[in-house]
This record gives structure tokens, sequence and C-alpha cells, in this order.
């Protein structure tokens, strides 16, 4: 999740909503293999990456270092009957 507080609206007045945000909802992974067609792919171009959700291109993103931002992440209805099972 984005925000750490189930209502992020409920931000006190003057108080900056930055400060509402979980620091969990960032995760840096370096270590990625996607299609070599996307090394030139442009700012703000959307992407579905299988399995995992649909993304952006970030607009600091090289063909040498591509960076996409997830935007959606897909439901794993696997894990949710797995967790019921248990």
């Amino acid at each position: 999740h984005l925000f750490g507080d189930p209502d992020p609206n409920e931000i006190a007045s003057g108080v900056d909503w930055r400060v509402r945000l979980d620091p969990r909802s960032v995760e840096v992974l370096t270590d990625c293999r996607v299609e070599p067609s996307l090394a030139g792919a442009e700012s703000g171009s959307r992407y579905q990456f299988e399995r995992i959700g649909y993304f952006c291109t970030d607009l600091d993103s090289t063909a040498e270092t591509p960076i996409f931002n997830r935007t959606v992440g897909l439901r794993d209805t696997w894990a949710k009957i797995d967790k019921q099972n248990a």
C-alpha cells in the first residue's frame, strides 16, 4: 500500500501528505530481466509484466538503465486460496 494510514485524506491542514507514505511501499529491484525491446521505451509508456502487474516507464529511464514503476499489481488468487487452506 502506498499510504500507511487507512484513510490518508484525514491529513491535518498544513501537514505534508508525504509524511503519510508507507516506507515499505518502495521496492527497488536491480537484477531483473525484460524484453530487449523495452530498452528504448519512452517515458510514460505503459506495459503489463506477466503475472506481476502494470508498469509505466519512469522519467529517469534510459536505454542503459531502464526504470519501470508499478502502477497496478495483479491479484494473486493462488496465494489467497493457499492462505485459506493453511
